[in-house]
C-alpha cells in the first residue's frame, strides 16, 4: 500500500511502514511541511496514497471533494506515543486493508477504530 504522512504522524511510523513493504513518504521527506491540507489532499489522489493524520479537518475536506476518493487514516487518540500509534495502525491493516485501497475514511481512536468507505453513503 502506498502512504503519506501528515506533519503529525512521526517518521517513524513511516519508517515501520517502509520495513513492513509498504510504499511510504512523509511530508517531511519532500520539504512540504507547510504544504496546506487541501493540497495534502490532491497529492495524495495524484500520487495513489493513503494519507495518515492526526488532524481533523481532512473529514471536511473528504466530504467537500465530491468524486475525489482518497483514503484517510485519522488518529483520534488520547495515546499519542509513537509505539501505540504503529500497534493501532496495525491493527487497521490487518483489518481494513481492502477497505482502504477501495476508498475509506478509518477513524482511529485507543480502544477502536471505524471504517467509512467512500464515497459517503455507500
Amino acid at each position: 500500500m502506498r502512504f503519506l504522512a501528515d506533519m503529525g504522524v512521526s517518521q517513524r511510523v513511516v519508517e515501520w511502514l517502509r520495513t513492513n513493504g509498504h510504499d511510504a513518504v512523509h511530508l517531511r521527506d519532500e520539504g512540504l511541511h507547510r504544504l496546506p491540507n487541501g493540497e495534502i489532499f490532491h497529492k495524495a489522489e495524484r500520487e495513489e496514497r493513503i494519507v495518515l493524520t492526526f488532524d481533523l479537518d481532512f473529514g471536511e475536506i473528504l466530504a467537500a471533494c465530491a468524486g475525489e476518493i482518497v483514503s484517510v487514516v485519522l488518529f483520534r487518540l488520547r495515546n499519542t506515543r509513537t509505539e501505540f500509534v504503529i500497534r493501532r495502525l496495525e491493527d487497521v491493516l490487518d483489518g481494513s486493508s481492502e477497505a482502504l485501497v477501495e476508498g475509506a475514511i478509518v477513524v482511529v481512536e485507543d480502544g477502536r477504530y471505524r471504517v467509512r468507505k467512500l464515497p459517503p453513503g455507500i
